[in-house]
């Protein structure tokens, strides 16, 4: 790779005056101010590695061009790479907002997971190599998965489940949480994965919204040293749920725990002695794979809900394109199989490939802050795919603990979960990556599936901060609210022009609520077709380069400006001192909204209090108005030892809202990680 490293960001302030005029009509047009400009470049080396399956640019924008002229042949060409019991007599049946994509096909994901691969010399290749967190290690074959998820799928049938029920998986990371998501694919349940550090109040909304028949759980798992009590929680949530007949446990840590009579089964216990061939259900391409459930604004969480079909043909072809997954890759992906990171990349997309997945069950900072980085050097980890809030964290732990360990095995890095920040994204590269291996920084989100937006490692040219461009075959676009195209650096609205494989098909049992939520903001208009909002602000550059800027309900009206708070957020972690920050607004008579910005401290500034703070407030707010003008300057600054974030590293802003503006909290807070960051934040306050 080599870099240009002239100046990272133009100030906005210097152009601001001749541009107020554009911007203050474009605002009125219903885009977004944009204030934020990044020049570095990172090309591939013209000798550098290649890409297995697009070697070059030319080969990209040919891909590209394709699909958009003809979206149907080409993903019809992506689904031909997956085994069919029968073939489709439709791509894809759009009636919006409906979709319907294969129909008449009939295929199975556990089968082109697994199966299709004993066939080869892969049968003996690693499929899952997995460490606890007390340091165990275990590795199934293929031909060892494929063994135990056949039996965990008799012993599924033999507990009553059948083709259409939906199974709760309540698990920490170990195998079997993937061998039980396999299993019920393999005989056509359903299922609901559940993060398990979700409370027993969380767990049981989500089985009650989804009709669980069937829990699958273990008796507790590690998490930095401690147990979390994971068949506790089971058996207050499902507590007079008639149609929960069974509880199926996984021994882990083996504490003493209660067990049921008729409903609680173990699982070494139910699938001992059961047949270890198990034929993989014949199902439609349209056939209910799995339901996770996102947090709401307000409200119950939503189930979004993705089929057999599309699902997995779009997750095979961007595990691919994405990762480059090559026969040797041992590949790691640092979420948790109860969010959908984990249900694409971990399990189906990379499985569905052959490729060998790392799998880890603790904490990244236990026993100490260098966890990974020694995984990654004892296991020869050769892709490594994590969050921006990880990459933070390992910022604020310091440089030293990557660097006592032999990180050559890397040769691809990835980000995923939420906008990185062009500083933590040079310390991705430079710490992590040595300066060789690109960075895939992917957006996509639940509903999607899949990644939409994605460089192409070796290919792609690299911009800190940016997804880059719009994979071949996704149509995505920044539109303003009328729905008309923005103008390179315009902010506005990102939005899916064409319906894509992977994308959800409902709100589980709430079909008006999918409708009102992800397609009534650009309907159907004259020779317009619908449009997917996907609830994110977002601008593309002068090279297309297309730049999130954070969800809709954080961008803020200030003196008239409309802005991207993830802009200013990126300006304030620029800053030696700052690990973390979110803004947010408060209600103001003169400007209309004030920025409050809550910032965490790395290191040894994490300790400063009194005048030292105040001097620090002062100079973060010069400091964002020199890297991008005054008007995006906080107002408020307040400094704490951490920011209430979901349990998959999101930071909830809604809640720092509400906090701002003095009110209480309201809507969902069961993705919530930490309520004690909450109680803290509020002490602040008052």
């Amino acid at each position: 790779m080599s870099a240009t490293r002239r100046a990272s960001r133009r100030s906005a302030a210097a152009a601001s005056s001749e541009k107020t005029a554009e911007k203050t009509s474009a605002s009125a047009a219903g885009s977004i101010d944009s204030v934020m400009q990044e020049t570095r470049w990172i090309k591939p080396e013209k000798d550098g590695p290649k890409h297995g399956s697009i070697p070059t640019a030319a080969k990209l924008k040919s891909m590209r061009s394709k699909a958009l002229k003809n979206p149907e042949a080409f993903w019809e060409e992506r689904a031909s790479e997956l085994e069919w019991f029968s073939p489709w007599t439709k791509v894809l049946d759009w009636k919006y907002p409906r979709a319907k994509w294969f129909t008449g096909g009939k295929l199975n994901v556990a089968h082109n997971c697994i199966d299709r691969h004993l066939t080869t010399w892969r049968r003996n290749k690693a499929a899952i190599v997995w460490e606890g967190e007390p340091g165990d290690v275990r590795t199934l074959t293929y031909q060892q998965l494929h063994r135990e998820v056949c039996r965990c799928a008799n012993g599924l049938k033999k507990l009553g489940v059948k083709r259409g029920d939906v199974v709760a998986i309540y698990m920490g990371m170990i195998p079997e949480a993937a061998i039980a998501m396999l299993a019920c694919a393999r005989i056509g349940a359903t299922h609901n994965v559940v993060f398990g550090g979700f409370s027993a109040d969380a767990l049981r909304e989500r089985i009650i919204d989804s009709n669980a028949v069937c829990v699958i759980t273990q008796d507790a798992a590690w998490r930095r040293g401690s147990h979390v009590m994971l068949k506790e929680a089971v058996d207050a949530a499902v507590k007079g749920l008639k149609h929960v007949a069974n509880v199926l446990v996984v021994r882990r840590v083996g504490v003493d725990i209660t067990m049921k009579k008729g409903r609680d089964h173990w699982w070494d216990e139910t699938l001992d002695g059961m047949n270890d061939s198990c034929a993989a259900a014949k199902l439609p391409a349209e056939h209910p794979l799995f339901i996770l459930y996102t947090s709401g604004s307000t409200g119950k969480p939503k189930g979004i809900l993705h089929t057999t079909g599309g699902y997995l043909t779009q997750a095979t072809y961007t595990s691919n394109i994405v990762f480059d997954l090559q026969e040797d890759d041992l590949y790691f992906c640092t979420a948790d199989v109860g969010w959908i990171t984990g249900h694409s990349y971990i399990v189906y997309g990379p499985l569905s490939n052959g490729a060998s997945i790392f799998m880890y069950e603790g904490a990244p900072n236990h026993p100490g802050p260098d966890r990974f980085w020694s995984m990654i050097a004892r296991h020869r980890i050769s892709i490594f795919y994590t969050a921006p809030t990880a990459i933070r964290a390992f910022m604020k732990w310091g440089d030293q603990h990557p660097a006592g360990h032999d990180l050559s095995s890397l040769r691809i890095l990835g980000t995923v979960g939420e906008p990185i920040n062009p500083e933590a994204w040079m310390w991705y590269y430079k710490h992590i990556g040595g300066e060789r291996c690109p960075i895939v920084d992917t957006w996509w989100q639940t509903e999607t599936g899949s990644i939409m937006i994605s460089p192409v490692p070796n290919v792609t040219p690299m911009k800190p901060g940016t997804a880059t461009t719009p994979l071949p075959g996704i149509d995505a676009d920044v539109v303003r609210r009328d729905g008309t195209r923005c103008k390179a650096d315009e902010g506005g609205y990102l939005v899916v022009k064409h319906p894509w494989p992977s994308m959800l098909r409902n709100v589980f049992g709430d079909f008006q609520r999918y409708k009102k939520t992800y397609w009534s903001e650009y309907p159907p208009a004259g020779d317009r077709p619908a449009y997917y909002f996907t609830g994110d602000g977002a601008r593309r550059d002068a090279d297309g380069y297309i730049w999130i800027m954070g969800r809709v309900d954080d961008v803020v009206n200030v003196s008239g400006h409309r802005l991207g708070t993830a802009e200013i957020e990126s300006a304030l972690v620029s800053h030696a001192r700052v690990a973390e920050a979110a803004v947010v607004a408060r209600p103001d008579e003169i400007k209309g909204n004030a920025l409050v910005a809550y910032v965490t401290l790395r290191g040894a500034s994490a300790k400063m209090s009194g005048r030292a703070l105040e001097k620090l407030a002062a100079e973060l707010r010069a400091h964002v108005a020199a890297e991008i003008g005054h008007i995006a300057k906080p107002d408020d600054i307040r400094f704490s030892e951490a920011l209430p974030k979901t349990r998959s590293g999101k930071i909830m802003r809604r809640l720092l809202r509400e906090l701002a503006a003095g009110g209480s909290i309201s809507g969902d807070t069961s993705t919530l990680e930490d309520f004690s960051v909450l109680e803290s934040l509020r002490e602040d306050e008052d």
